[in-house]
């Protein structure tokens, strides 16, 4: 650990408490036994460690019959995924191949080592016969899922290559930025949910909701995308759609100029697409909340969690422009640890954080009054479900199939019970009747009075 990482820590002793904790956790929950797996399986888990180490803990938590079949099918789309994001390869190459990446699933001992010498995660693509040895023995009810994801992904980045072939931007409107999105980020989420359920550990109603399942990824890809964007700039490319951008400057590379100005002006930039990723936040909290497995909960809630921290950091800060952001460690394993417990404590997160982008929120930003409206609206989404569970802990509990007009029978009954018992409290003088005080009080405008001398208590 370097010097200044201790004293950072030195600093919050509860984040370094979180990185212990968590550690231990990831340690302890392990199912795999290595030693009985096949070369082939013991290698795509180490691949999996070196393209995602912290993925490749999340995935290992799952229930023992997703293990394998979840951490297949994201070996797979992150082959897909970097043979996109490689420059060095030539487009001519590279369409095709991510077009018929499904046939390549069914070829056993393929491989390819025609990516750049500094593409992270070549190897996989060098060793990507184990995978595929791997894909090729799981059911068939899964790797139909896993098939069709592929083919629609590969297909969808093929489209914004060739796009960006004729000259014009690949993501001009918002529209097609959140297209974008569907195809490297939606997809998974549809991928995953599917998986879900065909293994029994989600509802099958969950499909009937794409909407829920659509914003899932959304949020996530949203964040990568604007946390990214110093990167991706580098890399000549870029993902924010000119509609929002275009709002602000002439040219994308205007949000790069260090002036204080420009600054100023990629900042209002940047909280313009920090509240396009924000319209997704409820949608997603619902879709957690109907998950019934707990570790696939876990699985999927560390996710969400991770994206509106991000969120959170990125808001408002003009080192964005300048260097790739990230949430420290000590936090981001903070986060796992209180998201793996329940979903309420992800809505606390999610609480909280939208309440801290309120806070840093400038008056001055032209996105103040939207960007204060939508972390309204997640706060307020998280109070209600909150008050409506407490309600419901606390309301009379009744069978389902009792009617209503049982009910209002009941009531009735016990108002005039009630009504009976006020009679014989409130009758403290023969003069006046306790009924009379009653029909006062219940009926105004009947005939009884009371004199202004004439009042009435109960004495305990």
């Amino acid at each position: 650990m370097k010097k200044s990482e201790i004293l950072f820590y030195a600093l919050r002793p509860y984040q370094l408490s979180a990185i212990i904790q968590w550690k231990h956790r990831s340690n302890g929950a392990l199912t795999r036994v290595p030693a009985q797996e096949p070369p082939s399986l013991s290698r795509s888990f180490s691949l999996l460690d070196m393209t995602s180490r912290s993925f490749s803990a999340l995935t290992q938590e799952l229930h023992p019959e997703l293990i394998v079949v979840v951490a297949i099918f994201y070996l797979v789309l992150r082959g897909l995924d970097t043979i996109e994001d490689d420059m060095t390869i030539d487009d001519s190459v590279k369409v095709p191949m991510l077009r018929n990446f499904t046939a390549v699933l069914q070829q056993d001992g393929w491989t390819f080592d025609g990516n750049g010498p500094n593409e992270k995660d070549r190897q996989l693509l060098v060793e990507f016969n184990n995978v595929i040895a791997e894909y090729r023995k799981i059911k068939p009810e899964y790797s139909i899922i896993i098939d069709d994801i592929t083919n629609k992904m590969g297909n969808g980045m093929a489209d914004f290559i060739v796009k960006a072939q004729t000259g014009d931007l690949a993501v001009q409107s918002i529209r097609e930025y959140e297209l974008y999105c569907h195809y490297v980020a939606g997809l998974v989420g549809e991928g995953l949910t599917k998986l879900f359920v065909a293994s029994g550990l989600a509802p099958s109603e969950l499909l009937l909701h794409p909407q829920l399942i659509e914003s899932m990824g959304q949020f996530l890809q949203k964040t990568n995308v604007i946390r990214d964007v110093r990167e991706d700039f580098d890399d000549s490319r870029n993902f924010w759609p000119k509609e929002i951008w275009g709002t602000y400057v002439d040219s994308f590379e205007m949000l790069f100029l260090e002036d204080e100005r420009s600054k100023q002006t990629a900042i209002a930039c940047s909280s313009n697409m920090v509240l396009n990723a924000l319209s997704h936040a409820t949608d997603s909290l619902t879709y957690l909340e109907r998950l019934t497995d707990q570790r696939v909960f876990a699985f999927c809630a560390i996710a969400q969690s991770m994206a509106i921290a991000t969120l959170h950091i990125v808001f408002q800060n003009p080192a964005l422009f300048q260097q790739n952001i990230k949430i420290s460690k000590g936090e981001a394993c903070q986060l796992m640890l209180q998201s793996s417990r329940s979903y309420e404590e992800v809505c606390g997160i999610f609480e909280s954080y939208a309440a801290a982008i309120r806070k840093k929120n400038v008056r001055t930003d032209p996105n103040y009054l939207a960007i204060d409206v939508v972390c309204e609206e997640i706060v307020t989404f998280i109070v209600k479900r909150r008050t409506r569970l407490s309600m419901e802990q606390l309301g009379p509990k009744r069978s389902p199939q009792k009617s209503n007009l049982g009910l209002l029978l009941a009531k009735i009954s016990m108002a005039l019970i009630f009504i009976l018992i006020l009679a014989c409290f409130f009758r403290y003088d023969d003069k006046i009747p306790g009924l009379e005080i009653i029909l006062r009080h219940i009926l105004p405008g009947s005939n009884t009075t009371l004199s202004a001398q004439e009042s009435y208590r109960i004495d305990l």
